[in-house]
């Protein structure tokens, strides 16, 4: 199929027309109308820093049921011991920055480009972009960042300065939407880590079936806290 070439209004193609890379659609831009109008539509932007911006609707999806998360021995008992303070939306952009810094298999360089930053923190002003930090002696040593909308969470990234660091904020983010009867964390594409937490395959049909009924609900706007 030839790739779709989005005009200058927030509109997208279908995401089950997306090609077998999942890649749906070029161009556009990052304005925060677009983004939302993509992921209520099961579509993120994940490109290179000299690329165009890609548009992305993979088949199948990897998605986390926050019932199904996996909590080890290990991560209970750190939890348990309370090394470190987790906080909700206090350093976002600082998260962000740090997430760009991590270095990943088969990956050269970064998409979270200062674009993207820019664009993502312009959703966290508006209340549907969420950071959660853990901290060390008041030191920032680990965190995630996602986007929030109806009952579903679009993780998109997460780092960590000291080992668990990351495990622990996705716990307490867990256990936030559970609380909020959240569906489920998209996390896009698979990896051995999220496997290792609980996340599974969906096909892309499923996910949108799945979506559909989350954006049913209520969104959490605004700060969260903890």
């Amino acid at each position: 199929m030839s790739t779709f070439i989005l005009s200058k209004d927030n509109s997208f193609p279908s995401p089950e027309t997306a090609d077998s890379t999942g890649l749906l659609a070029v161009g556009g831009d990052l304005s925060t109308g677009r983004l939302l109008e993509a992921y209520k539509n099961g579509i993120f932007p994940w490109y290179a820093e000299d690329s165009p911006i890609l548009w992305w609707s993979p088949d199948p999806r990897m998605i986390l049921f926050p019932e199904n998360f996996i909590v080890s021995d290990s991560l209970r008992r750190l939890i348990n011991k309370k090394k470190f303070v987790v906080k909700f939306d206090r350093d976002f952009h600082r998260v962000m920055q740090y997430c760009a810094k991590v270095t990943r298999k088969h990956e050269d360089g970064t998409w979270i480009t200062e674009e993207m930053i820019q664009a993502y923190c312009a959703l966290y002003e508006n209340g549907v972009a969420h950071s959660v930090e853990t901290y060390l002696d008041g030191k920032l040593v680990g965190g995630l960042y996602g986007i929030s909308l109806g009952k579903a969470f679009f993780g998109e990234s997460m780092f960590h300065l000291m080992k668990d660091a990351s495990k622990v904020a996705l716990y307490y983010l867990v256990n936030k939407l559970k609380t909020w009867d959240f569906h489920f964390i998209d996390a896009q594409i698979e990896t051995d880590h999220l496997v290792s937490l609980g996340a599974e395959l969906v096909p892309r049909s499923d996910f949108l079936v799945l979506l559909h009924n989350a954006m049913m609900g209520e969104t959490m706007n605004g700060k969260w806290s903890k």
